[in-house]
């Protein structure tokens, strides 16, 4: 789970250095029906970088979470 939610906000950091984020977004957002109000601020690396490792670590402690539940309740 870890490298699931760290490699989808690695995914959208591309998008985001690359100019991409906003149309994305933009387009989500209309296909739901919903006005665009968020505006994507300009790539930091640091940023990015912050986003991915966060992300990562509650991905594993999701995982972690829910392996251990799992283990523990089918024996």
């Amino acid at each position: 789970m870890a490298a699931f939610f760290g490699a989808w906000h690695l995914l959208w950091s591309v998008l985001v250095a690359l100019g991409w984020a906003q149309v994305l977004i933009d387009f989500v957002f209309w296909i739901h029906f919903i006005k665009p109000v968020y505006v994507i601020d300009i790539f930091s690396l640091g940023r990015a970088l912050l986003l991915i490792a966060i992300t990562s670590a509650v991905g594993y402690v999701f995982g972690y979470t829910f392996a251990f539940l799992w283990n523990r309740f089918h024996r």
